[in-house]
């Protein structure tokens, strides 16, 4: 990545007129302070604050989207379908339109707008009571949320570098996760409390709720404002160059990933649908089952972001410190896997099943993405990455419409039944994985053995 503030390489704009010796910029100002840059840290956590916020407003108010606008739940998770439907090309040519097309500042600004106009939309849906205008809002909304994370991303490497990267990266999904635990446990305050200034619960109510909830992408696009003044800033006093992602994506390159690597997304699939649209519809659940209060549903169901704020910082430092990444990701699944069984099989305290759900979660997205470095060259990073998450999100969508249906059809238990059985793919395929890996070890060795042989002999 090029022009960090530390580097101070030149660009190719206007030079500008040097400083006075004698009138340093003060701390706060000066882009190669770290008081500066700590005050654009602020401002790069909570880019994504309000995306993560209004990402998972359905499943904070699951009964209400449903009642008020005469869904069945298979309609309900087409709200998460259309999310994730334009992600799976989007993760292709997200960083080439950051590159190559707006530049990071400009991309950034256009993103939020993205976000915050799809939530609009959405809520505009609710209002006027119509479910196609809701799901349209939704897909706008994916279009800039996956993006924006990429921006977000850019920004830390163009002012971070070194071990920095690390707690900032460990800072910035703490933050995320913030967003989604503030949304699970406030969402459902605000219904009441417009419900009591408007008269009664209704669609209406919902759409205004939704709008209260777009505040936060508002204050998000405002960090993107800041950000790019900022960076522009930097840029003119330091000489550096506007920072780029460093993706490149050759879809040509697909053919050439190595048998690993298909395994490392057979586990990323089959892992992540049964975590994201187990809590998009988890609210229910737990009031239906395990006769929980809404207040207390929506907080048991928030248990795994709040887990994953915290432990994903220190459980990527212990992945990184130990190596043994394969070990790491078979215990994330199988007590994920021991995690979905609870739920479906006992009435033990559903508190004990999603707290193990929720570190087990953060342990595994700590182990599992670093593998695909270790696997493909460098130069195939980027595509393998893109393909990666195409597909998570391929998997997210069509999963995502078949839990909707089957609980309509079938109920809790055979739902957590497929979410198991989704977790046992990943588990055979983390195991797969671990036996490539041995024999490839194995191999190797051998290999080593053969070529020293003479010496011995």
């Amino acid at each position: 990545i090029s022009g960090s503030p530390e580097t101070g390489e030149a660009s190719s704009g206007p030079t500008p007129a040097p400083r006075r010796a004698d009138k340093p910029l003060p701390a706060i100002c000066d882009p190669n302070h770290l008081l500066h840059r700590v005050v654009v840290l602020v401002f790069m956590c909570f880019l994504g604050f309000g995306s993560y916020f209004c990402f998972d407003n359905p499943a904070s108010l699951q009964t209400q989207v449903i009642k008020d606008l005469d869904q069945n739940t298979a309609g309900f998770m087409q709200l998460y379908a259309w999310y994730s439907w334009p992600n799976v090309v989007l993760c292709f040519f997200g960083g080439f339109l950051l590159d190559r097309v707006f530049g990071i500042r400009l991309g950034t600004i256009i993103f939020s707008l993205f976000v915050c106009v799809g939530q609009v939309i959405f809520a505009t849906g609710a209002l006027v009571n119509r479910f196609w205008l809701c799901e349209v809002g939704r897909f706008v909304f994916g279009i800039g949320g996956e993006s924006l994370a990429v921006a977000q991303n850019t920004y830390a490497v163009n002012w971070f570098k070194g071990k920095e990267l690390n707690l900032v990266f460990g800072l910035q999904l703490s933050m995320a996760r913030l967003g989604s635990t503030v949304n699970m446990n406030i969402m459902g305050w605000v219904y009441s409390k417009v419900a009591d200034l408007v008269g009664s619960p209704g669609h209406f109510t919902l759409g205004i709720s939704l709008m209260i909830a777009g505040v936060t992408c508002l204050f998000s696009l405002f960090c993107a404002l800041v950000l790019g003044f900022l960076d522009k800033r930097a840029e003119r006093i330091l000489h550096k160059e506007e920072g780029k992602t460093g993706e490149v994506v050759k879809l040509t390159d697909v053919k050439d990933f190595p048998f690993p690597l298909w395994l490392i997304f057979i586990i990323c699939v089959g892992y992540y649908v049964a975590i994201f649209p187990f809590i998009g519809l988890g609210q229910v659940f737990f009031i239906e089952k395990f006769n929980f209060s809404p207040a207390e549903a929506r907080a048991v169901n928030s248990i795994v972001y709040i887990i994953s704020a915290p432990a994903s910082p220190v459980l990527g430092f212990l992945v990184d410190k130990t190596g043994r990444n394969v070990i790491w990701v078979l215990i994330a699944v199988v007590t994920t896997l021991a995690a979905h069984m609870m739920l479906a099989f006992t009435f033990w305290n559903p508190w004990i099943a999603m707290s193990v759900l929720g570190a087990s979660y953060s342990l595994l997205a700590c182990a599992l993405w670093p593998m695909v470095a270790f696997v493909v060259p460098e130069h195939q990073l980027g595509t393998a990455y893109g393909f990666m998450q195409s597909i998570q999100n391929l998997g997210l969508a069509l999963i995502s419409m078949v839990a909707g249906t089957i609980l309509d059809t079938r109920g809790y238990l055979l739902l957590e039944v497929f979410f198991c059985t989704c977790v046992c793919i990943a588990l055979m395929a983390v195991v797969s994985l671990y036996f490539v890996d041995y024999l490839r070890g194995k191999r190797r060795t051998l290999h080593h053995a053969l070529i020293f042989l003479p010496y011995f002999l």
